[in-house]
C-alpha cells in the first residue's frame, strides 16, 4: 500500500487507422491521495450506537469521480520486522472480518470543484456476533472526471490519453460488547552492530480489539545516560514483529549498553480520545551483550 506502481496497458486500435490510446493507471499511497481528494477521518469507528461516516472533499478546480469499495487487510510483519498490508477482496478467513455486512451510501460520487460529500456506513452484523472488534478496509478511489476523446490529425499519429486513478485504504472498525485491549510481548532482544543497536520485539494480541498504542525504545549507557531514542505508532491485530534501530552517536558512553522498551496506549495524538481503547502497559530493560 505504501509503494507506487505504474501499470501500463498495451496500445489498442480504434476505428481510425493507426490511432492508439495508451492508458496508464497510477496507484499511489494514502498520503499522496490528498493531491486529488481529502478524506476525514482517517479511520471509521462503528458500533450499534455509533454510525460510521466519511467526509470526502474535492479541493481542486476540476470534477472528480470517487468510488467506495471494501477489502480486508491487516498490518503483518516478516522475519525482519518489515510491516506491510496485503489487501484481500475474497477468500477472507479471519473471524474478525466485517466484509459482507458493511455497506456504504453512496458508493459512487461525482464531486464538483471545491465541493464535498458525506459517505455513511451501515452495519448488519450476524445476530450471534461475539464481543470485540471487527475489521475491514474502506477503499477510496478517485479520478478526474471524464474527458473528451482527442481527435487525431494524422493517420499515422499516436494519441496518448492519461487516466489518473488514485487509491487509498483506511481502516474500518466495528465494536460490540465488552472490549479488551491487551498486548503480550513474546520475545524481545537487542543486538549491537558497528554503529547502532537493533531491538527486535515480537508481540501478540491477547484482547478482542486491535491494540493501538506507542512503542518506545531508548538506548542508554551503563550509567543511564540516553544515547538515542525512537517512538513508533503501534497497531497489533494478531501477531506482529517490530525491528527498531537505535544509532550510537559520536560520544563516549560507558558499556554495557541497555535498551529500555515500553509499550502503552498513551501518547497517540493522531487518534481522538473517544476512539482509543485503553489497554495494558509493558516495560522491559535489556542489557546489550
Amino acid at each position: 500500500m505504501d509503494s507506487s506502481k505504474i501499470l501500463p496497458r498495451q496500445p489498442a486500435r480504434t476505428g481510425w487507422r493507426g490511432l492508439a490510446f495508451l492508458t496508464i493507471l497510477f496507484f499511489i499511497s494514502a498520503m499522496q491521495l490528498s493531491a486529488s481528494v481529502l478524506v476525514a477521518p482517517t479511520a471509521v469507528i462503528m458500533s450499534k450506537a455509533k454510525a460510521g461516516r466519511l467526509n470526502i472533499q474535492n479541493p481542486t478546480d476540476k470534477p472528480v469521480e470517487v468510488t467506495i469499495n471494501f477489502s480486508f487487510g491487516l498490518p503483518e510483519s516478516d522475519s525482519l520486522g518489515v510491516v506491510k498490508i496485503e489487501l484481500q477482496d475474497s477468500a477472507v478467513t479471519d473471524p474478525r472480518s466485517a466484509l459482507g455486512w458493511i455497506k456504504a451510501f453512496p458508493r459512487k460520487i461525482v464531486l464538483e470543484p471545491n465541493s464535498s460529500q458525506i459517505v455513511r456506513f451501515r452495519a448488519k452484523p450476524p445476530k450471534d456476533l461475539a464481543d470485540g472488534e471487527y475489521w475491514a478496509r474502506v477503499l477510496i478511489r478517485s479520478q478526474e472526471g471524464q474527458r473528451s476523446i482527442p481527435v487525431p490529425t494524422d493517420d499515422d499519429k499516436i494519441t496518448t490519453k492519461l487516466n489518473m486513478i488514485m487509491q487509498m485504504a483506511i481502516i474500518l472498525k466495528y465494536r460490540t460488547g465488552n472490549l479488551v485491549s491487551k498486548v503480550e510481548v513474546l520475545h524481545a532482544e537487542a543486538e549491537p552492530t558497528d554503529s547502532s543497536v537493533i531491538a527486535t520485539i515480537d508481540m501478540v494480541n491477547r484482547g478482542n480489539v486491535s491494540y493501538v498504542g506507542l512503542l518506545t525504545c531508548r538506548l542508554l549507557d551503563a550509567g543511564g545516560q540516553r544515547i538515542s531514542e525512537d517512538k513508533i505508532d503501534l497497531a497489533v491485530y494478531h501477531n506482529l514483529r517490530r525491528r527498531v534501530e537505535l544509532p550510537i552517536v559520536d560520544a563516549e558512553f560507558q558499556e554495557p549498553y541497555q535498551v529500555e522498551i515500553t509499550i502503552n496506549t498513551e501518547g497517540r495524538v493522531d487518534i481522538p480520545p473517544e476512539d482509543l481503547i485503553a489497554g495494558n502497559s509493558y516495560a522491559e530493560t535489556i542489557v546489550v551483550r
